[in-house]
């Protein structure tokens, strides 16, 4: 019996996120696949993942960014979303995110995050953000408000940017290179709701910091480009 390839797979990087996977998995939308990438979790996460359907993807070097590639590369859809395992932000939302690229009205779609309540998105995550924003803007002209993590876009050419990060600067690096590739880049609305859990990152302003950091180096590589002229 031949089994049919999903028409997106949404990628799930996950550290302790037992408690909220079940509402995440659940909003899900039918005919998407769920890659919970593990990375290193020791409540039982993976188990719980596997028994809501979930395809479970190991990788047991700690990072966002290798959670993020790792299930980048395990994905076989032509779409891949990636999206946090905390319960904070909504799969569901990334269906008009995926029709932006299926209409190719977009190569890359991000979410911008707009806190629901008092005490969702911490004043110095938030100011992180924002500064990250405006270096970003300078360094690329894109006037983004967001560098969050609810994003969608085509599968073979995300592989092509070459992400090397492995920490908390993929994401960036991910927009950063999209850019300097011409890609189209779209920005839409997003509720932001409270986590469930403890932020691994943004609840603390030590994990903000380093964050910070990784991004401040991605912000600072030459242009993709200028790298490829370099190296030629």
């Amino acid at each position: 019996m031949t089994i049919s390839s999903p028409s997106v797979d949404v990628v799930l990087p996950c550290l302790d996120e037992a408690e909220a996977l079940p509402w995440v998995l659940g909003r899900i939308p039918a005919g998407w696949r769920a890659l919970v990438v593990d990375n290193g979790s020791s409540d039982g996460s993976a188990r719980i993942a596997r028994t809501l359907g979930a395809t479970v993807v190991d990788e047991p070097r700690r990072g966002f960014g290798a959670a993020c590639h790792a299930g980048l590369t395990a994905a076989t859809a032509g779409i891949v979303c990636f999206c946090d395992c905390d319960a904070s932000l909504d799969p569901a939302l990334l269906v008009p995110f995926v029709q932006r690229i299926q209409e190719r009205r977009a190569d890359l779609v991000l979410g911008r995050r707009r806190p629901v309540a008092r005490g969702t998105w911490p004043v110095h995550a938030r100011a992180g953000n924002l500064a990250l924003a405006r270096m970003l803007r300078r360094r690329t002209g894109l006037r983004l408000h967001d560098l969050g993590p609810l994003r969608a876009a085509r599968r073979e050419a995300l592989l092509g940017l070459g992400l090397t990060d492995r920490r908390s600067g993929y994401p960036l690096e991910m927009v950063v290179r999209a850019a300097d590739a011409g890609w189209r880049i779209a920005e839409y609305d997003v509720p932001y709701l409270p986590r469930t859990g403890t932020s691994k990152v943004t609840g603390t302003w030590t994990g903000t910091w380093h964050a910070v950091r990784d991004m401040r180096r991605v912000l600072t590589e030459a242009p993709a480009r200028a790298q490829e002229r370099t190296a030629q």
